[in-house]
């Protein structure tokens, strides 16, 4: 049950150690790359950059990205590799408008966020182009912004240059991590074709229907998608992206074939989160302080994955279990007669919550995998998060709600900074001294800076989940009633501000194709609201909370240091780890465990099927 996340977890610490110190030496200019590097390097090199010059180019970088995106799924239909087969004989047609626009903001931002099913909306051509494309360059952008943050806080007089960083960090890190990974996943039985999907035989004949021809009928074959997969994976991972390839995601077989690719997939998802504070300590020459950060982070992470093993790992569904007749009698309302329930020839002794489960990587994968995944903002996922026990599906919840377990390349150290800031700064207000950081004062502007990243998350999460939980477009669009629907939107909203992109599922939010009549299910009626909507709430949980700290850094890079006295608030102590935890935890409290208690606290202590 603990063997498979203890070995994630240790097999992780290991590398980011000296991942971390290559991507130091990789961002600090000092790695020698080969002379036709330097050269591509020398026409990127545009000159250092202040603050405000490197946001504008990361903006314009961006702003290219999404109108490349938008016009690659545009053209879709005329492209070439447009599989054909008998469940779509006309190929992959162009998505509805909402869609694609929700696309690629999703794709642009690293949320990833899937308002399609993959293998029947996508061509290769799509997955390969658009897909891959945003994949290793949404990566990079987090990545760039933290190693500006830093420069910026370790006072150099200029950030950096955006064009080289992201150079730097595909060149030099993404695609030999993901190249070394691709050739593991292939010789693990990931699938890497451009062949269509396959058309087999059943073994027992119609079961998957039956067409008439010549007045006869003819069972139909089964449609078996595969692609390119294994181009896909690695970077969907080490970027911390999270869109897969087919629908269901990490649960699919073709995309996480064993226990093996799902042991690579956990590790790969987790090592550049890790390294980057090693990475964080190295640039900054404050190693110990690094070490202070980590360890916070750490204990998150580790609670987090307990959390969810002990609630669904080793807590029985009982939903599966016989339950009997209840009343249900509140005050002011008529009374409720919940029918008995009748149980399920399901054993689940020592292996805790089944439903939704993939069983083949060992009982603790799924819970495992939803605390990995959501910890970093990655957004893929090896079983329903639905599924989950609803004291279990608070994990997910909190570690996108925290968005600083680790979190996402780069953003994820950079939301654990501002949350620094803010507990150095009310450290500083209760001795009665000036705060601190790294030997510069943190001032009005500082902390308005600080306060904007911080609370534009909640505002996000909380002000679009009110508002659907409130109109149909919410009510019709949950599958669930109650506490449970309350979570499927909740959780929606979460993961796209988070920038995590992965789905509580249960949500009616996919249209299809532009065309409906060409969709295999009927298209959801408010699929257009959940497509805007979320698609603004990434644009902006994206880049507010960049935007603020690289200022932030900007500012703190052109004030003097004060001398160390025997009054500073030192950083690199236990005591500070405290500290830095404990402005976490209460913070991440007051802003969401009222959204929680509504969610799955209330399913937990609701009627059906979770009763006391």
């Amino acid at each position: 049950m603990w063997l498979l996340p203890i070995l994630i977890v240790l097999t992780t610490v290991a590398l980011s150690v000296p991942v971390g110190r290559y991507l130091a030496k990789v961002m600090d200019g000092r790695y020698s790359p080969p002379a036709l590097f330097r050269w591509f390097e020398a026409r990127l090199d545009t000159g250092p950059q202040n603050w405000k010059q490197y946001t504008v180019a990361l903006l314009l970088f961006n702003t290219l990205m999404f109108v490349f995106g938008y016009v690659i799924l545009v053209v879709q239909p005329f492209a070439p590799l447009n599989q054909h087969d008998s469940a779509f004989p006309d190929g992959k047609l162009m998505l509805s408008p909402t869609t694609i626009f929700n696309t690629a903001v999703s794709f642009m931002t690293n949320t990833n966020l899937q308002h399609y099913s993959g293998e029947q909306h996508l061509s290769y051509f799509s997955q390969l182009l658009f897909v891959v494309f945003n994949m290793f360059t949404s990566a990079a952008v987090g990545f760039c912004a933290l190693a500006a943050v830093i420069r910026g806080l370790r006072g150099d007089t200029h950030m950096g240059n955006y064009y080289l960083d992201m150079w730097r960090v595909i060149v030099y890190v993404f695609i030999p991590a993901s190249v070394v990974a691709g050739v593991l996943l292939i010789l693990c039985g990931m699938p890497m074709t451009l062949e269509p999907s396959a058309e087999v035989k059943t073994v027992q004949a119609g079961a998957m229907g039956t067409d008439s021809v010549d007045g006869k009928d003819v069972p139909k074959p089964q449609v078996v998608a595969r692609g390119p997969v294994a181009a896909i994976l690695p970077i969907k991972h080490f970027g911390t992206n999270g869109g897969g390839f087919f629908g269901a995601n990490s649960a699919h077989p073709y995309e996480n074939p064993s226990a093996w690719t799902n042991f690579i997939e956990c590790v790969s998802i987790l090592v550049f989160p890790f390294s980057l504070v090693v990475m964080f300590g190295r640039m900054l020459r404050q190693e110990r302080h690094a070490a202070v950060i980590y360890s916070v982070m750490m204990l998150m992470f580790v609670a987090m994955i307990g959390w969810a093993v002990y609630h669904d790992s080793l807590t029985p569904n009982p939903a599966f279990t016989a339950q009997p007749e209840r009343k249900i009698v509140v005050p002011g309302a008529p009374e409720k007669v919940v029918p008995p329930l009748v149980g399920l020839p399901v054993d689940q002794s020592g292996v805790g919550n089944l439903e939704g489960k993939e069983l083949r990587f060992g009982p603790s994968a799924g819970a495992t995998f939803s605390a990995v995944t959501t910890a970093v903002t990655c957004g893929s996922v090896n079983c329903m998060h639905d599924s989950l026990n609803p004291l279990a599906g608070i994990t997910p919840m909190v570690g996108m709600m925290l968005n600083c377990v680790f979190g996402g390349k780069g953003v994820g150290l950079i939301n654990m900074l501002i949350y620094l800031v803010v507990g150095v700064f009310l450290s500083g207000l209760m001795v009665g001294r000036t705060p601190e950081y790294l030997g510069k004062k943190i001032e009005a502007k500082e902390m308005k800076l600080a306060m904007l990243a911080l609370l534009v998350h909640p505002l996000l999460v909380l002000g679009p989940t009110g508002l659907f939980a409130a109109l149909d477009w919410g009510k019709a669009a949950e599958s669930n009633p109650g506490a449970h629907g309350f979570s499927e939107i909740l959780y929606e909203f979460t993961s796209s501000s988070a920038n995590n992109g992965s789905g509580f599922e249960g949500l009616g939010d996919t249209y299809g194709f532009n065309d409906g009549a060409k969709n295999l299910s009927t298209p959801a009626p408010y699929s257009p609201h959940w497509d805007i909507a979320t698609g603004l709430v990434m644009l902006l949980g994206r880049f507010v909370p960049i935007i603020a700290p690289l200022a932030l850094a900007g500012s703190l890079a052109t004030k003097k240091r004060v001398p160390f006295t025997a009054g500073t608030l030192r950083t690199d102590t236990v005591t500070f780890g405290f500290v830095l935890l404990g402005t976490v935890l209460l913070v991440g409290a007051l802003l969401f465990l009222p959204a929680l208690a509504l969610g799955p606290v209330a399913e937990h202590l609701g009627p059906m099927p979770f009763g006391r």
